[in-house]
């Protein structure tokens, strides 16, 4: 993957404005553009974290009903993407915590639930370093999973990782950078070459 790619500049930001006025507008087509863009990646992003299918389609379309609630409101400014994809981890985190005070415990079989469905995804990863993908990607902090997540699930540019941590682009690409350097010595240890890991490699 590239690290400094852009995808919701110049043109591309405009058609998002011009699809988000005319949802907060109450175009239904518009909407249904909105959310055939982005649901896919909230889901992805949500079930990367969870490894849970239910639980991130159930906050996918909270986030959505939150989305459809205060879009009207909403001024386009370049921080969509970011504006969204917080609303959705808020929801996430507030739905794990509530989990946790219950001591549910999904870690291993969630893990292993995770992989296996990931694996009728034909992105040309074998089910085998899939499955050490993710027992990879949890042995990272926390801080350094998210970075990897919402950029290559979530699919998120550096510009809007900038806005959605609040911090410079060029600070956001030194910690994706040492992230992935993390996570490329673990599935190292795991006997996983980095090239054998898909969109996590560079």
């Amino acid at each position: 993957m590239d690290e400094t790619g852009d995808i919701g500049s110049g043109a591309e930001s405009g058609e998002l404005e011009r699809q988000l006025k005319r949802a907060a507008a109450g175009d239904s087509s518009a909407w249904r553009v909105v959310v055939s863009t982005y649901a896919p990646r909230v889901y992805g992003l949500l079930r990367a974290q969870c490894r849970d299918e239910e639980l991130a389609e159930e906050i996918t379309q909270s986030t959505f009903c939150t989305l459809a609630a205060k879009i009207a409101a909403y001024v386009e400014s370049g921080r969509f993407e970011a504006w969204l994809f917080r609303i959705a981890m808020n929801r996430l985190r507030d739905e794990m915590r509530r989990r946790s005070r219950h001591a549910r415990n999904i870690a291993d079989e969630s893990l292993q639930r995770y992989a296996s469905v990931a694996g009728r995804e034909s992105d040309g990863i074998t089910d085998e370093v899939r499955t050490k993908l993710v027992l990879g990607l949890a042995k990272l902090s926390e801080s350094d999973r998210e970075i990897i997540e919402l950029r290559h699930t979530g699919g998120m540019s550096f510009k809007a990782l900038s806005d959605y941590f609040e911090e410079p682009v060029g600070t956001l690409l030194a910690r994706h950078h040492r992230a992935l350097k993390k996570l490329r010595g673990i599935l190292g240890q795991l006997g996983v070459e980095a090239r054998d890991a898909g969109g996590h490699e560079t």
